[in-house]
């Protein structure tokens, strides 16, 4: 069942694809396509430039590029360099972007012209950057290597074509419990497991395929699934650069596409545009797959039903190299659940008061074990230590399964909140708001939203006679986090309720908003 042949180094996948289908289309977004000939040979270049200008062996190399076929590129580059891919939202804030290049001390970014203003200003505060790589129209820095110039001219130096599949090549941030980032490490050995045991063996993804991917390429998800398992299999696919309903109802109406992966919002949206259309055929779409988020029952029945299309709902997460568990498109499905655990991969529900298993159908602490686990946080021993308990990593999520293994997710442990697929920490959006000099107090939690799943609503304790307005509140968010993580709302309260040793007691907060249900009536 686990079709282990498709793991391999990724210069082996490369020269296996290049000499099979070197004409074949691999990768394409709105401006271009590269075969896997080309692919091949444009990452060598890349690669060896890389290493002509300095870059070592498990350096780390931030790609700090929208959705595109460079940034696909970059990604196998910086692998044949024998370095460390950083992936970095496009849209991140300043503060973000330096956290990430302090963080991992990347020795070197590739990015566009447009984002070159913006590393000018971060290159003091990142002592480790030496090299940058800019993309576009040759308008930034004059000291800049030139994107097109490496990929197109060969180099001095052969690429690396490191064979090691079990060492770190990623490092891919997502927020804690405590708001800080942390790097989770992945090996390309442990995110091909996933397409070798999921994508290719449940979701039948191969060669044939055509996929369509809205998906953010810095995404752990998308990683696996839209960047590396793409070339495992040999399969094509279109990049969107940022997901648009509109766009992708056009290309899914072409016929081209047999695959569509998303998150949950996606499919929400996309059935809100299309709901006055009866007559609307997606042809050949063949399967559409969801992760990120939790998939409401009802969503999934109304695809299914308006298109013809199965929709799989799977649970993942960044410490596994993505999916821990995935409906598969034959048999028996649970809708609302997040399907079974992968073929190879050991799960338990354990009570988090005693360790113990819990019975069927209880709730308790998804805990997991499996080739493919993060190797631990990037520089962070301690948390490494807490996640990461005699080979089983704790995911902080309840959950519970019925007698036939099919886990539906019900909450968490951890105070993340996950908005449309995204993780957003509460003390991430508290620490920005801190800085104000007419907030007393704050804090964050996390509310029901029919389409977004979660989003944020922060509580404040003014200043008294400040007069500070919630727009003001919200103005200065946007400024310092990302779109998706400023709060949905804001209230004004006199008071944020903590325990003896200063812990906000969320739950009450949350009950102002959505009062708790009364199990006795």
């Amino acid at each position: 069942m686990i079709q282990t042949d498709l793991i391999a180094s990724i210069p082996v996948l490369l020269r296996r694809h290049a000499e099979a289908r070197g004409s074949k289309v691999a990768y394409r977004d709105a401006s271009r396509a590269v075969t896997y000939q080309e692919l091949q040979t444009r990452t060598g270049n890349l690669a060896g430039h890389l290493a002509d200008h300095g870059i070592r062996p498990s350096d780390k190399v931030a790609i700090f590029l929208p959705n595109s076929v460079a940034w696909i590129e970059s990604c196998f580059a910086i692998n044949r360099a024998g370095a460390i891919s950083v992936p970095i939202s496009y849209d991140a804030t300043e503060s973000e972007v330096l956290y990430r290049l302090q963080d991992a001390a990347c020795t070197a970014i590739i990015t566009t012209d447009e984002r070159a203003a913006l590393l000018a200003k971060l290159k003091n505060d990142a002592p480790a950057l030496k090299i940058e790589v800019l993309s576009g129209p040759a308008a930034g820095s004059a000291a800049a290597l030139r994107y097109e110039q490496l990929a197109g001219v060969a180099p001095k130096s052969a690429p690396r074509d490191p064979s090691e599949i079990f060492d770190p090549a990623f490092i891919i941030y997502t927020s804690g419990t405590t708001g800080r980032a942390k790097g989770v490490l992945l090996s390309v050995h442990s995110m091909l497991w996933v397409n070798a045991a999921c994508w290719a063996p449940i979701a039948g993804l191969s060669e044939a395929d055509v996929v369509l991917s809205p998906l953010p390429l810095f995404h752990s998800y998308a990683l696996n699934l839209s960047v590396l398992s793409i070339l495992a299999v040999g399969a094509t696919e279109y990049i969107m650069e940022k997901y648009s309903t509109s766009e992708a109802v056009r290309l899914l109406k072409s016929g081209e596409f047999t695959i569509f992966p998303g998150v949950p919002t996606m499919f929400h949206y996309f059935l809100e545009a299309t709901k006055d259309d009866p007559a609307l055929k997606l042809p050949n779409l063949r399967l559409s797959m969801s992760a990120g988020a939790i998939m409401p029952a009802t969503l999934n029945r109304e695809f299914e039903a308006r298109f013809g299309v199965k929709l799989l709902d799977g649970y993942g997460i960044t410490e596994t190299s993505t999916m821990v568990t995935m409906n598969w498109p034959v048999g028996a499905r649970v809708m609302g659940s997040c399907g079974l655990p992968l073929p190879g991969l050991a799960v338990r529900i354990i009570s988090p008061a005693t360790g113990e298993d819990v019975p069927f159908g209880e709730e308790g602490e998804l805990i997991v074990r499996g080739p493919n686990l993060m190797s631990g946080y990037h520089n962070k021993p301690e948390e490494t230590a807490s996640a990461l308990r005699k080979g089983w990593y704790h995911t902080g999520d309840l959950a519970r399964s019925d007698r036939d293994g099919f886990l539906t997710i019900t909450g968490r442990l951890k105070e993340l909140i996950i908005r449309g697929g995204q993780n957003i920490a509460p003390a991430e959006i508290e620490e920005a708001v801190n800085i104000l000099d007419d907030v007393v107090d704050n804090a964050v939690v996390g509310i029901p939203h029919a389409h977004l799943g979660e989003v944020p609503a922060l509580f404040v304790v003014a200043r008294e006679g400040s007069g500070i307005a919630a727009e003001q509140i919200l103005e200065h968010c946007r400024g310092r986090l990302s779109s998706y993580k400023v709060p949905f709302s804001v209230h004004f309260v006199t008071e944020i309720p903590r325990t003896g040793s200063g812990k906000i007691i969320r739950f009450k907060l949350r009950e102002t908003l959505i009062p708790p249900i009364n199990k006795a009536m």
